[in-house]
């Protein structure tokens, strides 16, 4: 689903893995509710903070990734774009994580990227790039 065309210049595109399509075999403990409410907090403290944030949660497959990341797009244009430990970190993704990265340069021109390890730390590297909004959404 996309959202409406953003105002701010301080925009940012945040992409991980759709929490569905996480294989979570290798993550003791973890499943799809759970990430899934990781997801939603972590998202509810930054727009909380004040970062004008467009959520992007991608499949697996490399295509549909890349098709869902251009739908969205449309709220762009984006000052950073955020791409989630869960595409960069699993060496399956490798082929997704590129594939993401060169899509994000093209429909967003001179964007900066930061890199999260959890949906906890997203505000630590939004902050290396971003300063939040003072009235918050």
């Amino acid at each position: 689903m996309a959202e409406r065309k953003r105002t701010t210049s301080d925009a940012i595109l945040s992409v991980g893995l759709d929490p569905g399509a996480i294989d979570y075999r290798n993550h003791p403990g973890l499943d799809q509710a759970t990430m899934t409410a990781r997801i939603e907090a972590g998202e509810a403290v930054l727009r909380a903070a004040g970062f004008d944030i467009v959520s992007c949660q991608v499949p697996a497959d490399p295509d549909e990734a890349e098709t869902k990341v251009r739908d969205v797009a449309v709220a762009g244009p984006f000052k950073v774009a955020m791409i989630g430990a869960g595409v960069r970190m699993v060496p399956e993704h490798t082929l997704l994580f590129e594939r993401l990265v060169n899509v994000i340069m093209e429909i967003s021109p001179g964007v900066a990227f930061c890199f999260n390890t959890s949906p906890e730390t997203t505000i630590d590297a939004l902050r290396r790039w971003v300063t939040p909004t003072a009235h918050p959404h």
